[in-house]
């Protein structure tokens, strides 16, 4: 695989592993973070070049595209994964949460995308891949800044993909699973069902670079439950949440075990 692919928020979890995985294929692979030590660490764990990149700003991200080409080639596909999830009672996330929310999750791959496009369509080839989530369809209490974050990116990404089809450059969407990630911690697992792994997203994100498509999920299998959901009544939806304990989730969780992210997605 001979493409130069930068991905934001790579120095951990899902975006730290698809790093992995397209190295593994050959790729030259361009990490960003915008916590620069780490990112760095990541980076000579990896053997790979790793910048300081704040995805909330439009000139630190032109910056880092900017340096990506220069240094290692045209930019083939650009992975917009940097987002954090706050959870917890809708009524008492802070303002600046929400809008920190906003901000990375959804300004930050609106941003990366245009700056992408900006680059990509005079050339005529190109791929944005943007990390959504299952929560961007999926309504759950105790999370609905990210899941109205999340939601933002599937619509974004879909009208942007139909806007330039057929002008060479592809825009897609995954949306994962609950992935055992900082993002979950202090969580309980949806009640019979395993978590994916940051391994699992990264395993779909080589799939669509190597044949872009316009939406996955991971697992697979939840696009057709996703289709089918859209046909429920409320109150059959609303039985399955509480069978699962998707209702409580993020309402009832361990706040202690939730401290080191939590400062960290708030510094």
């Amino acid at each position: 695989m001979s493409k130069v692919i930068a991905i934001t928020g790579a120095a951990r979890g899902i975006g730290f592993a698809t790093a992995k995985a397209l190295l593994a294929k050959g790729a030259t692979v361009v990490i960003g973070d915008i916590d620069e030590g780490a990112a760095k660490e990541a980076g000579e764990n990896l053997g790979a070049p790793a910048y300081k990149v704040d995805v909330t700003s439009r000139e630190s991200f032109e910056a880092f595209l900017t340096k990506v080409e220069e240094e290692h080639g045209q930019l083939d596909v650009l992975v917009n994964n940097a987002g954090i999830m706050p959870i917890g009672a809708v009524e008492k996330e802070s303002e600046a949460d929400a809008r920190r929310c906003m901000d990375i999750n959804v300004h930050g791959v609106m941003t990366g995308t245009k700056l992408a496009l900006d680059r990509m369509l005079p050339r005529g080839e190109g791929h944005i891949i943007n990390i959504a989530s299952l929560a961007g369809v999926l309504p759950t209490p105790g999370l609905a800044l990210y899941n109205a974050s999340k939601a933002a990116v599937v619509a974004f990404t879909e009208a942007t993909r139909l806007e330039v089809q057929g002008r060479g450059v592809h825009v897609s969407g995954v949306l994962p699973t609950f992935t055992n990630t900082e993002l979950i911690s202090g969580t309980r697992s949806p009640k019979g069902q395993k978590n994916a792994e940051p391994e699992d997203i990264a395993a779909a994100v080589v799939a669509l670079v190597g044949k872009p498509r316009a939406q996955v999920t991971v697992p697979a299998k939840f696009a057709a439950q996703i289709r089918m959901s859209a046909l429920m009544p409320d109150r059959f939806k609303q039985a399955i949440s509480r069978r699962y304990g998707l209702d409580k989730i993020f309402l009832d969780y361990d706040a202690d075990a939730r401290k080191a992210y939590d400062a960290r997605i708030r510094d």
